[in-house]
């Protein structure tokens, strides 16, 4: 066993500062993703819950297509697409000219399109529960749409999508293991090294499932926290908000 637990030592006869790195990566992606994802599900929501049906169709279409695509395709899409996309425009513009897209964008790409669309439903069902006769009566106080939105509706839907919120969040956590493929030193591809190198998978891949869920739990903490806050100044009458 204490041979087993050198093998996480920091230094060159350990893999402990490699595996951690690995987990910086992971947090990092998921963090940077996180933003990015949630932005775009809350255009797709509005886009749904529009007047216009250009604007409703193309945030089904796009929740449609990313919600139905399996994560590493997209990421695929994403990553390989993307580059023969720009490497052809840059081509028309400068004869020759090549793009490499760099890994870490192309995760936070296709993980926050993937986030997006799952965020979209949330929000949108958030968005709905808002009663309309509040709306109402803000725009007949002259407020403008933009101000009915950040004043009244925002804060009320956000209370009510951040339990889903966190799930997606959670399994953002876990997608960022497939950002491996395209040769991002994460957690999993660390991990993956190391079992390469040692031929002790069960041992590292055990250590690596309990990254994640540590993560998993500090996540749970914090959202927790945040739905308590979102949350204050409610009171409970006979057990009901």
């Amino acid at each position: 066993m204490l041979e087993l637990l050198s093998l996480l030592s920091f230094g060159e006869n350990g893999w402990g500062d490699d595996i951690a790195r690995g987990a910086l990566v992971t947090i990092e992606l998921a963090l940077a993703t996180l933003p990015v994802g949630l932005a775009i599900g809350l255009a797709a929501a509005l886009a749904k819950n529009s007047n216009s049906a250009i604007l409703r169709a193309a945030g089904n279409l796009y929740t449609t297509v990313f919600r139905g695509l399996p994560e590493l395709l997209t990421l695929f899409i994403v990553y390989y697409g993307g580059q023969m996309l720009l490497t052809r425009i840059a081509g028309m513009l400068v004869e020759g000219a090549t793009i490499e897209v760099n890994q870490f964008v192309a995760g936070v790409t296709a993980l926050g399109l993937v986030l997006g669309a799952f965020s979209s439903e949330v929000f949108y069902a958030a968005i709905r529960s808002v009663p309309r006769g509040q709306t109402e009566a803000a725009g007949a106080l002259g407020l403008a749409k933009w101000q009915v939105f950040r004043l009244v509706v925002f804060p009320q839907l956000w209370r009510v999508a951040l339990p889903g919120l966190s799930n997606n969040w959670l399994v953002l956590l876990k997608d960022t293991s497939l950002v491996s493929v395209i040769a991002i030193t994460d957690l999993m591809r660390q991990t993956s090294i190391a079992v390469g190198v040692t031929k002790q998978p069960f041992f590292f891949y055990l250590v690596a499932c309990l990254i994640y869920l540590v993560f998993s739990m500090l996540s749970s903490v914090v959202f927790s926290r945040a739905e308590a806050r979102a949350s204050r100044g409610l009171k409970r009458v006979g057990g009901k908000a």
